[in-house]
C-alpha cells in the first residue's frame, strides 16, 4: 500500500511550515544569542520565542497546523499517533530536581506530575485528536523523529491504520541539556556551520515537525494534495560508542541500503540529500565519508545552521524539508557553510532543480542510524 504525506505542521525559531522555508531559502539563520538562564552565560540557540516553550503547547501548535494543512478536522478517532521526543519534559523534571532539593513542593506539582512522562508530546496529540487506536512515542536519541516517521509508515503501509499523525518535538533548552553539550565540547561559542573546516560544534535549537501520513486509497477518495510519497527506510544501530560514532559508518551504510533496496530505487535514483550535519567535528567527519562513498555527486545540505540542532524533531525536521523540496523543486541551501572541508556537492545556495527522490539522514547517540527516501508526486 502507497504511502503519502498530505498535510504538515512545522516550528522552528524562524517560523512556521512556510515561514521557515522561505527563510531557508534566502540563506537566513535563526539562531541568536540568548540568557534563558541567569546562572549560565548567553550562548548562541534557537528558540522559537524569547523563552523557552512547553512541550505540550509546541505539541498542540504543530499539530493543529498539520491537520488544518491536510484539510481535516478533530476529532479523529480512527487515527493513530506516533510522536516522539529524545528530552521529553526535561525541563519540568529539572525545575522538579531543583524545587525538591530545597524541599519546595507543592500539591499541586506532585499531583500533576504524570502530565511530565516522556510519552508527553503523543499524549497530547492523542488528546486533541480523540484517537481510539495506537498511540506510539518512540525515541531513538536524534534519530527519534525519522524513526516516528518510519513507524507511522509500516502502519499505513500494513494497514493496520489508514491514517497517522507522526513527528518528533522538541524542546531541549535546559539548564542540564546545555551543560552536558557544553561539558562534552560539543556546543559551538558563536553558530552552527555544518561542514565547514571552521565548524566549532552544534547549536541548540527548539521545534518539531508533525507529518500527516495516509494511505494513498484515502488522500484520493478525499481529494487530498499529497507532498510526496514516503518509498521506504532503513535503520541500523551500530552499538560503537555511548556518544561517538562508528568510524567507518559501516552500520550507517546498511541503512542507507536497505532503505533504497526497500524503497526500490538505487543510488544514482537519488537527487538530493537531507544530511544529518550537525556541525560537530565527528559527526559531519563521518557523515561526509559516508556520502562520499555512496553517493559523492548527489547534491547535499544540512538545514543545521538555520534551525539549529532541534535533536530528536531533526529527523522529522528534515524530511518535512526534503518535501518541501520535492513540491517546490528547488535544492535547500547549507546555511553557514563557507568553506567546505569535504569534496561533496554541497548546495550553497538556492537553486532550482529537478528531483524526482530525496534522501533523508539522522544518526543518534548510542550508534542509532536513520534513512527516509521520499518521493515526488
Amino acid at each position: 500500500m502507497n504511502v503519502v504525506v498530505t498535510g504538515m505542521g512545522l516550528v522552528s525559531a524562524l517560523g512556521s511550515l512556510e515561514s521557515t522555508w522561505q527563510h531557508l531559502l534566502a540563506g537566513n539563520s535563526g539562531i541568536r544569542f540568548h540568557q534563558p538562564f541567569l546562572d549560565i552565560d548567553p550562548f548562541p540557540a534557537a528558540l522559537v520565542a524569547t523563552q523557552p516553550i512547553a512541550l505540550v503547547a509546541l505539541t498542540e501548535q504543530l499539530v493543529f497546523a498539520a491537520l488544518k494543512d491536510a484539510g481535516l478536522e478533530s476529532p479523529l478517532p480512527d487515527c493513530g499517533v506516533v510522536i516522539g521526543s529524545s528530552r521529553g519534559h526535561q525541563a519540568r523534571w529539572e525545575v522538579l530536581a531543583k524545587q525538591s532539593v530545597g524541599g519546595h513542593y507543592n500539591d499541586e506539582m506532585l499531583r500533576s506530575w504524570l502530565d511530565t512522562l516522556p510519552n508527553g508530546g503523543a499524549i497530547a496529540a492523542a488528546r486533541l485528536l480523540g484517537t481510539q487506536t495506537l498511540v506510539l512515542s518512540p525515541m531513538a536519541a536524534c534519530a527519534t523523529g525519522l524513526w516516528a516517521i518510519a513507524q507511522a509508515y509500516e502502519l499505513v503501509r500494513t494497514g493496520q491504520c489508514d491514517r497517522v499523525i507522526a513527528g518528533a518535538v522538541e524542546t531541549p533548552i535546559t539548564p542540564l541539556t546545555v551543560t552536558g553539550f557544553r561539558k562534552m565540547g560539543a556546543l559551538a561559542q558563536t553558530g552552527a556551520y555544518p561542514f565547514d573546516r571552521d565548524r566549532e560544534g552544534l547549536v541548540l535549537g527548539e521545534g518539531g515537525a508533525v507529518l500527516v501520513l495516509e494511505s494513498a486509497e484515502l488522500a484520493h477518495q478525499r481529494q487530498a494534495k499529497p507532498y510526496g510519497q514516503i518509498m521506504g527506510c532503513g535503520f541500523t544501530s551500530d552499538g560503537y560508542h555511548m556518544s561517538a560514532p562508528e568510524p567507518n559508518s559501516r552500520a550507517a551504510a546498511i541503512a542507507v541500503k536497505q532503505c533504497l533496496t526497500r524503497s526500490g530505487l538505487t543510488l544514482s535514483d537519488i537527487d538530493y540529500i537531507h544530511a544529518h550535519g550537525t556541525a560537530t567535528q565527528l559527526n559531519d567527519r563521518n557523515e561526509a565519508a559516508l556520502i562520499q562513498q555512496l553517493l559523492p555527486n548527489a547534491p547535499v545540505s544540512s538545514t543545521k545552521g538555520a534551525t539549529g540542532h532541534t535533536i530528536g524533531a531533526s529527523g522529522a525536521l528534515g524530511a518535512a524539508f526534503c518535501l518541501m523540496a520535492l513540491k517546490h523543486q528547488k535544492l535547500p541551501p547549507n546555511v553557514g557553510l563557507q568553506h567546505p572541508e569535504f569534496d561533496l556537492n554541497f548546495v550553497t545556495q538556492t537553486r532550482s532543480a529537478p528531483l524526482n527522490h530525496t534522501l533523508c539522514l539522522s544518526f543518534g547517540f548510542g550508534g542509532q542510524n536513520g534513512a527516509i527516501a521520499l518521493k515526488h508526486l
